[in-house]
């Protein structure tokens, strides 16, 4: 198991990276937890990363259905295979690890979740940087599906 300690250094690292990005809007530490919230999405959505036992999740989240109803229908619409559109932004972004699935269902929270388990432990050298590199991916794909940006913002 991890310290308790070395999971909050991480997380406030990835936030003081995610609140530079300029990529998210309000972005928080919540005990286990990264919550970066989508910076132009129709709805309120945010990014996550989810520190579990010693691996590490990263995903986004969002109460409205119809938001994700509006990713999905992009998709079929388009034709395009999500976990693909991920694919090519983790090789834009330099990341260099296994081939990431996503998971999408709704959670105990009653949120819509696209989440991928990442398999990068906290305790591999460059941890950080691959989940810095993940984070960023996610939101590179997931940013022009559906409702996630909003009419007249840049893409």
């Amino acid at each position: 198991m991890v310290e308790t300690r070395k999971i909050a250094a991480i997380l406030e690292s990835l936030s003081e990276f995610a609140r530079g990005s300029g990529l998210f809007g309000e972005v928080k530490v919540l005990s286990n937890r990264l919550v970066a919230s989508a910076a132009a999405s129709a709805a309120p959505a945010e990014y996550r990363v989810e520190v579990d036992g010693d691996s590490i999740d990263v995903g986004l989240f969002m109460k409205d259905r119809w938001l994700s109803h509006s990713i999905e229908a992009d998709l079929l619409n388009t034709g395009d295979d999500l976990e693909e559109l991920l694919e090519e932004e983790l090789v834009e972004v330099g990341y260099s690890g296994p081939a990431l699935t996503i998971d999408h269902y709704r959670n105990d929270e009653k949120m819509f979740a696209f989440r991928s388990r990442t398999g990068i432990k906290l305790t591999e050298q460059g941890a950080e940087e691959k989940v810095r590199k993940v984070l960023t991916a996610y939101e590179a794909c997931f940013r022009p599906l559906g409702d996630m940006h909003q009419e007249g913002d840049d893409e």
